[in-house]
């Protein structure tokens, strides 16, 4: 998951203000979705899925995939309706035109980044430790690797690092090639008579049923469907953006939720959902049980590189966000410091790094980073579903994409359930994301006093649009 811009276009482009260049077509725009859903959530929350739910593990990817496709279509009638770079802090201002809702929305999506670099640090040490051998236990011994790789991160973060959508290409083909061995190795091994096909149709409902575990289940699941939101950033470098946004959204989302479907398919079969749910590395389970000749450490070595990829990628959205609403002066102006020759945010890359170091010693386990990270964006595409049905009454010239009333509805409704504390999620998730909002809202009122003590305004948004 990449991030979201801050600022909204606080003032009408001049001519000495360059646009940003419209190069991406829409088989490049596919691949960017497809790689930025793809990474971290399959690849390490799998196991955990299938611990909450048994043998249907496909199940709550395929909820997940129909509540996120619901939320797409909010999305697609607002970036073609405002096809500009700033995502859902845009939408939120001029909805509801509140500096303070608008912030919130944006430091929680720059929250979601860091929770989601801190669950790949996990995923990226555990990975690591299959892979070369190093026997480390699940506790201090990942806490500690998760940590020197955060830290690499903040370094590579801190020299500069350009990403750009070529270069996603490449690793959305990395990351692709191993969920499709997965796929393969299943596949194979059903075809050759291996492993239990029918473990797929078994749940695992207890005493309440199917419906609340697939629900549990599902708010996991969740956090691997992320990521298909971050493509209205690119909105304004795209070369048709109101023709090519909709069909090339919704089949990126589709795409990748076969390919999750696929793959749970695979994994079930050749591991029980006892054995798949422990430790971080599921998938590196599977593949030792379908295909034991197959190198392990090459796929460890795969897996590592698409976590890292979202870890680093998550981790320059959080600290450019963090520069940009200090640069609007709706935090500390401290933290819009930039490296007089690096020419990086330093302080803020400094900040994001020291708060993911927090929750990897703090809250650790993956679930509950994961978990967070869908928290938090469920919160924000509950705020976005219902933006859409505000914003009916905002009339624009051109045309756009235009969502059925009744998506955006239950679009609002299944996000906000899915975030509410009756789906079994883990009471810890609250509190991390409450600490985290809470640091946000507490450096909010220290730099409004600060900016009315010397009679500046926040320009988060402009009060004109």
């Amino acid at each position: 998951m990449t991030g979201t811009a801050v600022t909204t276009d606080t003032q009408s482009p001049t001519a000495s203000e360059p646009s940003l260049h419209r190069v991406i077509g829409p088989w490049l725009l596919l691949l960017f979705i497809v790689g930025d859903i793809l990474g971290t959530g399959i690849y390490a929350l799998t196991g955990q899925v299938a611990r909450q739910v048994g043998g249907i593990v496909w199940l709550p990817f395929l909820a997940a995939f129909v509540v996120a496709l619901i939320t797409a279509f909010s999305y697609l009638e607002l970036v073609t309706k405002y096809p500009k770079a700033a995502g859902a802090a845009l939408y939120t201002h001029k909805a509801f035109g509140i500096h303070f809702v608008t912030f919130i929305v944006a430091f929680a999506v720059m929250c979601s980044g860091i929770t989601s670099a801190s669950t790949a640090s996990r995923a990226f040490a555990a990975n690591m430790s299959n892979v070369f051998g190093l026997s480390l236990s699940s506790g201090a011994g990942i806490t500690l690797l998760g940590l020197g790789f955060m830290a690499l991160v903040a370094v590579v973060n801190f020299r500069g690092v350009g990403e750009s959508v070529k270069a996603n290409v490449v690793l959305t083909c990395v990351e692709l090639s191993g969920l499709l061995i997965i796929i393969v190795i299943g596949f194979w091994a059903i075809g050759s008579g291996q492993g239990d096909v029918a473990r797929v149709v078994q749940s695992k409902s207890g005493d309440t049923g199917m419906f609340w575990p697939v629900v549990a289940g599902t708010t996991l699941a969740f956090f691997a469907m992320v990521g298909f939101e971050d493509a209205v950033n690119m909105a304004e470098e795209c070369k048709d953006p109101v023709r090519h946004f909709p069909k090339v959204l919704l089949t990126g989302l589709t795409i990748t939720a076969l390919i999750y479907v696929l793959v749970s398919v695979s994994a079930i079969t050749l591991v029980s959902p006892e054995r798949l749910g422990e430790g971080e590395t599921p998938l590196l389970q599977v593949v030792a049980a379908g295909a034991p000749s197959f190198p392990l450490w090459i796929f460890g070595i795969i897996t590592m590189f698409a976590v890292a990829n979202s870890a680093l990628i998550n981790m320059l959205m959080a600290s450019r966000l963090i520069y940009g609403m200090s640069r609007e002066h709706v935090l500390p102006s401290v933290l819009g410091k930039v490296h007089p020759t690096r020419r990086t945010p330093y302080i803020a890359i400094a900040f994001t790094t020291c708060l993911s170091f927090g929750l990897i010693i703090f809250v650790g386990e993956v679930p509950a980073l994961g978990g967070t990270t869908a928290l938090l964006l469920l919160c924000v595409f509950t705020v976005v579903n219902v933006a859409v049905l505000v914003l009916r009454r905002d009339a624009v010239d051109g045309k756009h994409f235009t969502t059925p009333t009744f998506l955006p509805v239950l679009g609002a409704a299944s996000c906000a359930f899915l975030a509410g504390p009756w789906t079994g999620r883990d009471p810890v998730q609250y509190r991390v994301a409450g600490i985290l909002l809470a640091i946000g809202v507490v450096l909010w009122f220290v730099t409004m006093l600060v900016n009315r003590s010397v009679s500046t305004k926040p320009a988060i948004c402009s009060p004109t649009e």
